[in-house]
């Protein structure tokens, strides 16, 4: 970008874009577009987050929990080299088990924990660290290098679950927000692993085998009855070694049946959210499908409450005709035992049995036997349980999973991602209706387009809610999930609907929908539980685990249309673009018609140093650039089809807008000193014909599409260019190269057609390297390369002297206005400047404040202008004069230009710059310098920056 990048690297207070890093894409010949490649890569990243979430939600235990995190960062942050994983154990406690260590109890880490903020630095205190993982994150790491202490949050207990530390590369963007996602599911498998392992606990508790041993014997039980009893609870020990609780059931209810003398018993199971009973088997039959009522039904919640027995004495009339309706027969008597859990001290189940035989009341004895029962086989009967209860949720995880493919092959139709999420919302919970709900924050409402029918096609037939209002409000203001167990007595439903059509609505299970930033983005209602009184704890959960892959197929599928609407808006935009720049063929024919000027012909010192090719009228300049082609042997050398040639010519030139200085005039005059260079300093004799032929094009294209503002304003007005280009630094260069393969890629313009594959890529590497070493940033990283180069002599066999050498010419071609004479340098700063000032004004109108350079009210012109000769222009010209001794002179004329910028500088300091921004009253006294001699003779015939009068006489 020439001078506008050499005073804003002289003058910004922020860092040079070389801490910038990032690759260029760009296009070969087969393939269509760039946005492409951009979604495939995107695409593979969502896969991978996908692959770490489904394997978060399949672990069971704290080791299959290790492994999972252990392997999804690994794939998920750039090169991670390390993670040690800590897991909570008890209150406090945070153990890892590679090495077996705990947190320190002060420093860094235990500070993140305490926090529960995520820390990002470079580098952890070694003395918190084991010696396994000091080498990666021990303070201080390499620049390239971060340490990571990620503490995963249980938000509904304040507490932390587990810490990861992390070695890897810089976090981007995209990375913090797969660390969110991964962060959340992290917490609920925390979560759901205490659950399991608070099963397994196995403190000691009363009543203990002995103390029934001993309660037995204050009976009236003989020695005979009692030495029987042993045996037969051995012997039904001995037995008990399914895996499947029906099969266990059936077994101690067999025994309980012979033991106690009664016609059938049973088991009534407690739920583990206390919130119901349920029976599986009943006397000899396991039941198809399992009964379950309410724990609060009647006298059985006291037993559950108290621990203490009932009989049938006890119970109501209604209760009575319920359980005669599930055993299938009349009751005459009832023993309920409450069967308390050896491990918990919790009542798990309720031991009942039925009809004494003889018509004989159940006994204080027969309770006894019961408990004595149980005191052996109850910790056998709810480990099954448990163990069941894991298979259970082995499915159901297995279950999440297939619901989460399900889901994400869906993304591309959002009405038919709802419709799968409704089936598997019901599916899962096996509730009778589901509806799933949008929330439309622009006119604060909940929109149902998707029901168990179908889609509403029609946008009035839509079903739309104030997002305030009813169940589905309530859930969508406060983002919590609502269980509701009689819907007639909760406030927030209306029944209305229910009168108007007969349904009735008995339970309702209503949660949020969230996306990654734990946004509601919608509300999904269950209505109707099938296989119960009412929606339970095992629901919440598992449509909590639900809503998170809901949230992220729906916020993803709503991103994918969004990528796909602005895909059609720039290939329309696009189409519009090149219509507008479109070259008809008459254009084409009338460049062509009279054929190509010899340079000559053109102007006798058009091919010296001394020519000013801005002397040329604007509509020639195309013809000129066709006589430098041919005069360089390009078009025979690489069979360039002429209209092709001419169209590409044209296009670059409609390519350029109009700022003051980056325009068309200013390509074409550092194109036409890459063919000044060629044609006096011998090019061909340090590079190949393909370099040379890429840099002239690299010049033609090298500022496509300025908009007149720099690289800074591009990231600090956040602007398009820099959301695309600002990671990989260079913004404006980067997009100038784009817009050069996007005119070779239009249909007839592509000069380069007849190469082969591999001269092709070349072709695009070299245009790519050429034009972004434009950016001065990038010529002052590599200039004591250039300077190691001159000293050492170019060596034409190596391959990094080529592209250092092609990098300082096209360096030397961008500011080449500053080797022509002062009348030619003063009017070049004049547009400079004016464009400068242009960009200063608007970021004072941003609020920002601009460089003195860019601030009209403050700009020093002539001192600006000798920083920017001394620190830039002349350390590059003198360069080329070390490797180039024929471009001594362009040395020497800008530092003339220097002097007479030094010259002038006070009488500037008096005048001030003009309202006009016009430096024209600079040339009378370089004028009156002159005629006194300050700067010798001067025999060369020099073509100044003229107007069009002059133009004119000096053609």
């Amino acid at each position: 970008m020439g001078q506008a990048c050499g005073h804003a690297l002289l003058c910004r207070s922020q860092p040079p874009s070389s801490e910038i890093r990032g690759q260029q894409v760009f296009l070969r010949p087969e393939e269509s577009s760039a946005p492409a490649l951009g979604i495939r890569q995107s695409t593979t990243l969502s896969e991978q987050l996908q692959d770490a979430l489904l394997r978060l939600a399949a672990v069971v235990d704290v080791r299959s929990l290790r492994v999972a995190l252990r392997d999804s960062i690994q794939e998920l942050l750039p090169s991670t080299e390390c993670v040690c994983i800590y897991v909570l154990e008890g209150d406090s406690r945070l153990l890892s088990d590679d090495p077996p260590h705990e947190v320190p109890q002060e420093g860094k880490i235990r500070s993140a924990v305490e926090q529960q903020k995520r820390c990002e630095c470079a580098g952890l205190p070694p003395s918190e660290l084991p010696e396994k993982y000091r080498i990666f994150l021990a303070a201080p790491l390499l620049a390239h290098r971060r340490a990571l202490v990620i503490p995963i949050l249980d938000q509904d207990h304040n507490k932390v679950l587990a810490v990861l530390l992390v070695g890897c590369g810089p976090l981007s963007d995209q990375d913090e927000l797969h660390l969110n996602v991964l962060g959340k599911h992290a917490s609920v498998a925390c979560v759901r692993i205490q659950a399991v392992q608070a099963s397994y606990q196995r403190p000691p508790l009363s009543p203990s085998p002995l103390q029934s041993h001993n309660a037995l014997l204050h009976l009236n039980v003989s020695e005979q009855d009692y030495c029987e009893l042993d045996r037969n609870i051995l012997q039904l020990c001995g037995e008990l070694y399914d895996l499947d609780a029906a099969s266990l059931q059936l077994k101690v209810i067999n025994y309980l049946q012979q033991q106690t003398k009664s016609q059938c018993c049973c088991l009534l199971l407690v739920s583990e959210d206390n919130h119901q009973l349920f029976c599986q088997v009943v006397g000899d039959k396991v039941l198809e499908e399992e009964i379950s009522f309410p724990l609060m039904f009647g006298r059985f919640g006291q037993v559950v409450e108290k621990k203490k027995s009932i009989s049938l004495q006890d119970i109501s009339a209604e209760e009575r005709r319920q359980l005669s309706s599930m055993l299938g027969c009349e009751i005459s008597s009832m023993l309920c035992v409450p069967v308390v859990s050896r491990a918990t001290g919790h009542v798990v189940a309720l031991a009942c049995a039925f009809n004494k035989q003889g018509g004989q009341r159940h006994a204080e004895a027969d309770e006894h036997v019961i408990q004595h029962c149980f005191c052996y086989t109850s910790t056998v009967l709810t480990s099954t349980l448990a163990f069941q209860k894991e298979q259970k949720l082995k499915v159901e995880c297995q279950a999440l999973l297939q619901v989460a493919k399900n889901l994400f092959t869906h993304l591309d139709d959002v009405s038919v991602l709802l419709q799968e999420i409704i089936v598997e919302a019901r599916n899962l919970s096996d509730a009778e209706i589901c509806s799933v709900f949008l929330l439309d924050r622009v006119s604060h409402e909940l929109v149902a387009k998707v029901f168990d029918g179908g889609v509403v096609s029609d946008e009035e037939n839509e079903f739309r809610i104030p997002a305030d209002q009813g169940i589905a409000g309530h859930v969508a203001t406060t983002g919590q999930i609502l269980n509701i167990k009689d819907a007639y007595s909760h406030p927030l439903f209306y029944r209305g609907v229910d009168d108007s059509t007969g349904f009735r609505t008995r339970n309702i299970l209503c949660f949020p929908i969230k996306d990654e930033n734990n946004e509601v983005i919608g509300v999904a209602e269950l209505v109707n539980k099938m296989n119960g009184p009412w929606f339970n704890r095992f629901d919440e959960d598992l449509a909590t685990a639900f809503s998170i892959y809901c949230g992220i197929s729906i916020a993803h599928s709503l991103l994918y249309k969004k990528v796909h609407e602005a895909q059609f808006r720039n290939t329309l935009a696009n189409e519009m673009m090149m219509y507008h720049m479109k070259v008809s063929e008459e254009e084409v024919t009338k460049l062509l018609v009279t054929g190509i000027e010899p340079v000559k012909e053109i102007h006798p010192c058009f091919a010296e140093f001394t020519y000013t090719p801005r002397s040329l009228p604007d509509d020639t300049t195309p013809h000129g650039v066709l006589s430098m082609f041919e005069d360089m042997g390009f078009i025979n050398t690489y069979k360039i089809d002429l209209h092709t040639l001419a169209r590409f010519c044209l296009m670059v030139k409609k390519g350029y807008r109009d700022p003051p200085y980056h325009n068309w005039m200013h390509a074409f005059s550092v194109s036409h000193f890459c063919y000044l260079l060629y044609k006096n300093l011998g090019l061909s004799n340090y590079l190949e014909d393909i370099e040379i032929l890429a840099l002239f094009v690299s010049c033609m294209c090298h500022d496509l599409d300025h908009r007149g503002t720099n690289n800074s304003f591009q990231v600090a007005s956040q602007s398009v260019l820099a959301a695309l280009y600002s990671s990989e630094g260079s913004v404006m260069e980067r997009h100038h190269f784009a817009q050069a393969i996007a005119i070779l890629n239009t249909q007839g313009c592509n000069i380069f057609e007849k190469f082969s594959r591999k001269d092709y890529q070349r072709m695009l590497d070299l245009m790519r390297d050429i034009i972004l070493a434009t950016d001065l940033a990038h010529h002052l990283r590599i200039f004591k390369d250039l300077q190691r180069m001159a000293d050492d002599g170019y060596n034409t066999k190596s391959r990094n002297h080529h592209s250092l050498l092609l990098c300082l010419l096209m360096t030397s071609c961008d500011l080449s206005d500053q080797t022509k004479d002062w009348k030619t340098t003063r009017k070049i700063a004049e547009l400079i400047y004016k464009e400068f000032f242009s960009q200063g004004d608007l970021e004072k109108a941003m609020g920002n404040r601009p460089s003195e350079m860019m601030d009209r009210e403050k700009a020093y012109i002539p001192e600006l202008q000798i920083s920017f000769m001394e620190h830039i222009a002349m350390p590059i010209y003198k360069l080329l004069s070390e490797l180039f001794p024929g471009a001594t002179e362009l040395y020497e004329r800008v530092a003339a230009n220097r002097e007479q910028w030094t010259k002038v500088s006070h009488k500037f300091t008096i005048r001030g710059l003009p309202s006009n921004n016009s430096l024209d009253f600079l040339d009378q006294e370089y004028e009156l310098l002159q005629s006194q001699g300050a700067f010798g003779s001067d025999d060369h015939c020099l073509n100044g920056c003229l107007d069009d009068t002059e133009g004119s006489q000096g053609q």
